[in-house]
């Protein structure tokens, strides 16, 4: 269906369509275990003792900091934490922090930048847009204002498009002229459901044109394995930049909105969907890797022309619980349960850990004893032959993929050692993450229980991922339902149409004819880094490129 109907034509038709045996996400009859309640109000305790360091500290600005009990405006100054958070307090009932939120949210000017930072596309989208957005539809549109600043948000990363192109520059200067550099696929192809949700509220299609186009430039173009699109793309060309394939930071978003726009949307055009199987496909046969020591299940880098780096990341382990979504929204139990056994390779960095917390960056050796970089160091080795990882960066800097596929897995599978280690977690973060004087922060090194030293921030994700996932992990499985919301990268969820019976069917795009060719590579910053960490994890996680199309889509296939 090419995209000359009116979009809200089109949603209303999607929406009034029963779709017979309805693809299901969640196992149907989950009963929660009898500490549930406690350990759901314990959350709730732990986000109110944060917040209010942050409300104590740091009321307006982005983040606190919460050791010299300070703030940080490391997202433009227009109150990260106070937007990111909405969703959360409205989950979790906390109507007076709510409404104070609303009343906030309503009054900022998001026309610029209030700091001299420039504005990063998809930071301003996944916290700012999407927390807006996601707080007027649980609240059922009943604060108008949240989406006229969503929209005021959206008209001005709109200027990050410049004439042609169908994918926006990265970042653009605090007077909203873009930065023509180079960037990444999940910076570029990550605003496909905010873009979306936009669109269906204001009955403008452009928004959902340019969020939806952008991510199709990446999925049609040529990749160095099949679905698995290079790091790099380059928004002047609309073409990758070199060959660097990974799951991780720079990358991760865009293949988890694969499939979840699939879903949001109701699609007819099985590109989304079909992509995603790909990616999926391509990872079981070219990047898993096992662990020589414990026989645990990664997923590998890939680069240079077939080289694997054994190196993975608290942020690629959000894959686990994306892969078992979409296995299950494919009816695919191999897909499934390769997702599960991820998700157990992830959760043993928690388990293993001396603090029950799993560091920022691990590598492993296979059972042939190859690994990526230079000689382990003793006690690198030592740890490894103990846990079959070794930390490649100690630092635990509040993320929240291992609980968030944790969430996933308990969804679909009921099993209740997802809950026993949601709570495992719990109080770890309790026991070395708290502040003595008001709100958690991070910790430089998780191997270390006994002396453990602070990272001076609390991002805002720790209010909407972290404590969110553990909140719902714990709460009643049907209130927000997996079958009923998708969530986006930072835990906002957005409410989905009924579901269709597949999503394996469709009309697809054309697929790239022309085969993959290496351009050259420009590195550029980590996604979603940890100001106070630097250059510090681009070590360990590398990123590249990106610019502009030529020719911006003609039509939109919805």
């Amino acid at each position: 269906m090419v995209f000359s109907t009116p979009l809200a034509t089109l949603i209303t038709l999607s929406t009034l369509i029963t779709f017979a045996s309805a693809v299901t996400i969640q196992k149907p009859l989950l009963q929660l275990p009898a500490d549930a309640a406690q350990n759901r109000q314990t959350v709730k305790e732990m986000f109110l003792y944060s917040y209010n360091a942050y409300k104590n500290d740091a009321w307006g600005h982005d983040d606190v900091t919460p050791i010299s009990q300070g703030f940080a405006d490391d997202r433009n100054g227009w109150g990260a934490t106070i937007i990111d958070s909405l969703s959360t307090m409205y989950i979790m009932g906390l109507d007076d922090l709510f409404q104070d939120g609303v009343g906030f949210a309503s009054n900022v000017s998001f026309t610029k930048s209030r700091t001299n930072d420039t504005v990063s596309v998809f930071e301003t989208t996944i916290r700012y847009l999407a927390g807006l957005l996601s707080a007027y539809e649980l609240s059922n549109s009943k604060y108008p204002a949240l989406l006229t600043k969503a929209t005021e948000i959206a008209d001005t990363l709109s200027h990050a498009w410049v004439g042609a192109n169908a994918i926006p520059y990265g970042h653009m200067n605090p007077d909203n002229s873009p930065i023509v550099q180079v960037s990444n696929i999940a910076e570029a192809g990550s605003l496909s459901l905010e873009w979306y949700t936009l669109s269906k509220y204001t009955y403008n299609p452009i928004y959902a044109k340019l969020g939806v186009g952008s991510a199709r430039q990446i999925a049609t173009q040529p990749h160095p394995l099949p679905g698995l699109a290079a790091q790099g793309i380059d928004p002047s060309t609309g073409t990758p930049v070199g060959d660097y394939v990974t799951w991780g930071g720079g990358s991760d978003s865009y293949f988890e909105y694969l499939i979840k726009y699939a879903r949001l949307s109701n699609t007819f055009d099985s590109l989304w969907a079909q992509e995603w199987a790909t990616a999926v496909d391509s990872s079981i046969n070219l990047l898993s890797s096992r662990s020589g020591v414990g026989d645990w299940l990664y997923l590998a880098d890939w680069y240079g022309g077939g080289t694997k780096r054994l190196i993975g990341s608290h942020l690629a382990c959000f894959n686990a619980g994306n892969i078992i979504y979409g296995g299950k929204l494919l009816n695919n139990q191999t897909i499934v349960e390769f997702g599960l056994e991820l998700n157990e390779g992830c959760w043993n960095t928690y388990a293993s850990s001396p603090t029950g917390i799993g560091p920022e960056t691990f590598g492993w050796k296979t059972s042939g004893g190859n690994f990526s970089g230079p000689a382990l160091t003793s006690e690198q080795e030592t740890y490894y032959q103990k846990n079959g990882y070794y930390p490649e960066s100690t630092d635990y800097y509040l993320r929240p993929e291992v609980l968030e596929s944790n969430f996933y897995a308990w969804r679909v599978t009921g099993d209740q050692k997802y809950q026993t280690r949601a709570a495992s977690a719990m109080t770890s973060f309790q026991k070395y993450l708290r502040i003595p004087t008001g709100g958690y922060a991070g910790i430089w090194d998780v191997t270390m229980p006994d002396a453990i030293s602070y990272i001076d921030t609390t991002e805002s994700f720790w209010y909407a991922e972290v404590l969110k996932y553990l909140y719902l992990t714990f709460d009643d499985p049907y209130r927000i339902s997996l079958d009923d919301w998708v969530f986006n990268t930072e835990a906002h969820p957005f409410k989905a149409p009924p579901a269709k019976s597949t999503y394996n069917e469709g009309v697809s795009s054309p697929t790239p004819t022309v085969p993959f060719t290496v351009q050259q590579d420009v590195p550029v910053a980590q996604i979603s880094p940890c100001p106070a960490l630097g250059d510090l994890l681009t070590k360990v996680i590398t990123d590249v490129v990106f610019g502009a199309v030529e020719n911006l889509l003609e039509g939109l296939v919805l």
